[in-house]
């Protein structure tokens, strides 16, 4: 028997000879067995009784289980099937050899026979474990794909729900502070109508005596009753709710104030440009060489064999500036490139090529990549670098932003989109730390000036 058993096969098989069911009978208990073995083992027991219960049979031939044994013919019929389709699936159809190769010509399955006839020879050959590998491999590769950008957009919408939740947040805590702010002024003016309230209640039980003064002065002579000075009455002042206050320009105001918690970095970078070797930030602001090639699609998009990552958006017109913060990095390339480039081969930095880059090398080594290339020599080693491109003039220009000195300027003439180029070069050893795109302070009036 099989040392491998299915659950069927376990349902099957008779108790007393560990086997599936010959000629299967039934007690009136509704256990069954083989007849040959029931018998023999009655025999054997000198008692009619169920080998597994005890229970006594009075009946010397026990009825045929017939729906056991049609269960028993079918499930062997459809298992000598299977297994000769096994066979056949595993052994050449026309040598009976078990089949042991594949041929990567052919994509067929072969015996050591159809290896050394005419039709497969001179072909690539490897073992079907090896091809089997091969085709699994080559299989999963669109579902790993499918679930790193099932797992990108998982984590993209994290992103996006975590920066919308601190909006959320600051406008919960505004609106808060805001309905306070409120209900603080109502309970001032509330406390300021009651405590004119009471001195109001305060005088009224001397009116009646006023009143009575007023009459008697009312008999008087007419010269004496002119002469008696009336004061009219006092007008509370900022008794109201100052409407105005709370809702007067809300909406500006509260953006206005937002202004504070929220960022503008002109330039972002596309990770989906990033080599392999490249990390980039959650928020899209830095990248670093990490030395290690990660999972990740090997898209058009992507740079390899170059160590670069683009900005996410390109210019066609018009005036851009954006700062690089640079640190102490020894190695580097900042500047623009023609969005055309193809990625996938490596290139020489120039004008020429579709690249207006500045580059530092060896830690104090900057150069404009020129043609012919221009050594360029700071008085200080900048911190971060200012990009200023001018598309309509055909400039692109760099500058330290510390005291706006020109590093140096390209000019050019552009036909087509730019989009900023960065590579933080690799780390040998001693390049460490990131590149990283700096955020601007935006101000209520230049937001102005652009409506």
């Amino acid at each position: 028997m099989a040392a491998k058993v299915s659950f069927l096969d376990e349902e099957l098989i008779c108790s007393i000879c560990c086997e599936i069911f010959k000629d299967p009978v039934i007690l009136l208990c509704s256990h069954s067995f083989c007849r040959s073995c029931l018998q023999q083992y009655w025999d054997q027991k000198s008692s009619r009784e169920c080998p597994l219960c005890r229970r006594r049979s009075s009946i010397k031939k026990p009825a045929p289980n017939l729906v056991l044994q049609n269960v028993i013919e079918s499930y062997l019929k459809q298992k000598s099937q299977s297994e000769a389709a096994e066979k056949r699936e595993l052994y050449c159809g026309v040598h009976g050899e078990k089949l042991l190769f594949f041929c990567e010509d052919d994509q067929e399955v072969l015996c050591v026979v159809c290896q050394t006839s005419k039709k497969h020879r001179n072909h690539q050959l490897c073992p079907v474990e090896e091809a089997a590998l091969d085709i699994k491999t080559e299989i999963n590769l669109p579902i790993d794909k499918n679930l790193k950008i099932e797992k990108t957009a998982q984590h993209t919408e994290k992103q996006i729900k975590e920066e919308f939740e601190k909006l959320h947040q600051f406008l919960r805590d505004e609106e808060e502070a805001r309905l306070a702010a409120l209900r603080e002024e109502e309970e001032q003016k509330s406390e300021r109508m009651k405590e004119k309230i009471e001195n109001i209640s305060k005088n009224i039980s001397t009116l009646s005596d006023r009143i009575r003064d007023i009459e008697e002065d009312l008999n008087n002579e007419d010269t004496k009753f002119l002469m008696c000075e009336v004061q009219d009455p006092k007008v509370l002042s900022g008794a109201l709710i100052d409407v105005a206050k709370h809702l007067g320009s809300l909406s500006f105001r509260v953006w206005e104030k937002m202004l504070h918690i929220v960022s503008y970095t002109p330039v972002t970078l596309d990770p989906n440009t990033a080599h392999l070797k490249l990390s980039v930030s959650d928020d899209l602001t830095c990248v670093r060489y990490t030395g290690v090639k990660q999972q990740l699609p090997d898209n058009t998009e992507r740079f390899y064999p170059c160590v670069s990552v683009l900005g996410s958006e390109g210019f066609t017109s018009g005036k851009h500036s954006w700062e690089v913060e640079v640190g102490n990095k020894t190695d580097w390339t900042i500047g623009v490139m023609k969005e055309s480039i193809n990625r996938k081969k490596s290139f020489t930095l120039s004008p020429k090529n579709g690249f207006w880059v500045l580059v530092l090398r060896n830690g104090d080594e900057y150069i404009a990549c020129s043609s012919p290339l221009t050594c360029l020599t700071l008085e200080k080693k900048p911190q971060r670098i200012r990009v200023q491109l001018d598309y309509d003039r055909g400039e692109v220009s760099f500058f330290n932003p510390t005291d706006m000195s020109d590093i140096c300027t390209f000019q050019d003439t552009f036909t087509e989109k730019l989009v900023p180029f960065f590579s933080p070069c690799g780390s040998e050893g001693r390049n460490y730390g990131i590149l990283k795109t700096c955020p601007v302070k935006v101000f209520v009036t230049d937001l102005l000036t652009c409506l």
